[in-house]
C-alpha cells in the first residue's frame, strides 16, 4: 500500500512538473509553405514567426466577444468560416448595439499574400489590420485598455501569452501578432481551379468550366489577376452612387480626388459562398454581378478606363457567355477551407 500511495505521489508530482513547464514559451514552429501556383508571400514570417501556440492564442482572440465592448461581438462574428469568413446574406457588417456599418463584409483568405487591406486600404500592414474592426464604434467598439485587463484576469490567456511569446506578456503588440499569425495560416488554396492549376486529381474542368475560364482569362483577369484572383489596386468599377451612404471609397484614405469612388479589387476565391456582393452588398446573385458589368456600368470621372472603349460602357457578355463564367467562378469554391477544423471556433 506504501508503494501504492509513493508511486501516486510520483505521478503527481511529475503531472506538476509537466503542468509547470507548459506554461513556458514554446517555441514549435508552424511550418507555412506557399502553394505552387500562388505568387510570392507578401507578409514577412521572419517579423512574426508562426508557431502553434501563437497561432492558438490568434485564433482565441479572432472568436473572443469579450474584446468587444458588449462582450459579443467577435472577429469571427462577421467572418463565418462556414461562409468563406463572410457574413452570409448581410448586405452590411453589424457590430455592437446592434450598429450596421456602411460596407459589406470582406472575406479573409490569402491576406499573407496581399498588400493592403480594408476596402479602401486603410491599413497596409496585416499585424495592424485587426485594429480598425476592434476599435471601431459600429463593429467591436473596444479598447486596449479592457482588453488587456480582461486578459490579464483570465487563467487561460495568462498561460496561452507565456507559451506563445518569449517575454510573455499580455499587451497589445502581442495581441495583434497573434492575431495575424491566425490570419496568416488562413488560406485558401485547395479549390477545383488550384487542383486543375497544380495538375492534381479532381482538378478536371466540364467543358463549361474551361469555356469560362477562358472567358475570365479574356474579360476579367485583368483586375482579377494571379491565382489570388485581385491585383490588390484600387479602382471605380461603375456602380451607381448610393446616396444614402455616398461612400467615396480609397478617396477617405489619400484625399486624391482621381481615388473617389475607388475600392480595392476583391479576391474572387469562395465567391459563390459569399453574397452579397460588391462593397455595398447591393448585388445578391453572381447573375446580378455580370449584369452589372455587361449593362449597368455608370460613368463618372474616375471610372476605370477598362470599363470605358470610346465610349462604350461595360465588358460585353451574352447570356451564354454569363453561365459559362459562372459555371468557372465556382469551381473556386474550396470546401476543405471552408470546413478546416484548424480555422473553425471549437
Amino acid at each position: 500500500m506504501k508503494k501504492y500511495f509513493l508511486g501516486l505521489f510520483m505521478l503527481c508530482l511529475l503531472w506538476s512538473c509537466s503542468e509547470d513547464e507548459s506554461d513556458e514559451y514554446q517555441n514549435i514552429p508552424i511550418s507555412f509553405e506557399v502553394p505552387s501556383n500562388f505568387p510570392d508571400l507578401a507578409y514577412n514570417l521572419e517579423n512574426n514567426p508562426l508557431t502553434e501556440k501563437g497561432f492558438e492564442l490568434g485564433k482565441k482572440l479572432f472568436y473572443d466577444g469579450r474584446l468587444a465592448s458588449d462582450g459579443i461581438v467577435s472577429c469571427g462574428f462577421c467572418h463565418i468560416q462556414e461562409n468563406a469568413f463572410t457574413h452570409h446574406g448581410h448586405t452590411f457588417s453589424h457590430g455592437v448595439g446592434e450598429a450596421i456599418g456602411t460596407r459589406n463584409t470582406p472575406p479573409i483568405q490569402n491576406l499573407a499574400f496581399q498588400t493592403a487591406y480594408m476596402w479602401d486600404g486603410a491599413t497596409t500592414h496585416l499585424d495592424l489590420q485587426a485594429i480598425i474592426p476592434f476599435t471601431s464604434p459600429i463593429e467591436m467598439n473596444g479598447n486596449f485598455s479592457d482588453a488587456i485587463a480582461m486578459m490579464e484576469s483570465d487563467p487561460s490567456y495568462q498561460k496561452l501569452y507565456k507559451q506563445a511569446f518569449a517575454d510573455g506578456k499580455i499587451n497589445s503588440e502581442n495581441m495583434l501578432k497573434a492575431l495575424g499569425q491566425f490570419m496568416v495560416m488562413v488560406t485558401s488554396s485547395n479549390s477545383k481551379f488550384d487542383k486543375f492549376r497544380r495538375n492534381e486529381s479532381g482538378g478536371t474542368f466540364t467543358q463549361d468550366e474551361s469555356e469560362g475560364y477562358a472567358l475570365f482569362n479574356q474579360k476579367c483577369a485583368s483586375c482579377h489577376a494571379t491565382d489570388l484572383f485581385t491585383d490588390n489596386s484600387f479602382r471605380n468599377n461603375g456602380l451607381s452612387i448610393n446616396p444614402s451612404i455616398n461612400d467615396i471609397g480609397r478617396y477617405k484614405v489619400t484625399e486624391l480626388d482621381e481615388d473617389k469612388y475607388k475600392f480595392k479589387v476583391p479576391s474572387l476565391r469562395n465567391i459563390e459562398k459569399t453574397a452579397p456582393y460588391m462593397h455595398d452588398g447591393r448585388f445578391f446573385t453572381l447573375e446580378a454581378v455580370l449584369n452589372h458589368y455587361s449593362s449597368g456600368v455608370t460613368n463618372s470621372p474616375t471610372l476605370d478606363p477598362i470599363l470605358n472603349n470610346s465610349g462604350t460602357l461595360g465588358i460585353p457578355l451574352t447570356a451564354t457567355e454569363k453561365a459559362k463564367l459562372i459555371a468557372f467562378l465556382k469551381t473556386l469554391t474550396d470546401n476543405q477551407y471552408l470546413t478546416d477544423r484548424r480555422f473553425a471556433e471549437y
